[in-house]
């Protein structure tokens, strides 16, 4: 005895990639979008981090880059 079996159509495809959103400036977040929890140093990494990202149009950075956000806010290593 041998089922009959059933062929399904394969779904339209989806292009995800092109923006949904009008909002301009609004990106994806490699980190959280809300940075109300954090101290106030903590928060000015943040904003420096999502204006460096806005800048230079990226979404996620690299610990190079990251390093640069540090020392452009002024931090070094004693």
């Amino acid at each position: 005895m041998s089922e009959a079996t059933t062929v399904e159509k394969p779904e339209e495809f989806v292009e995800r990639r092109q923006r949904t959103s009008s909002a301009p400036g609004r990106e994806r977040r490699q980190f959280t979008n809300s940075h109300v929890e954090l101290s106030n140093e903590a928060r000015e990494l943040a904003h420096a981090i999502d204006e460096y990202k806005l800048r230079h149009r990226r979404r996620f950075i690299t610990y190079e880059e990251m390093l640069s956000v540090f020392t452009e806010l002024g931090y070094h290593r004693d």
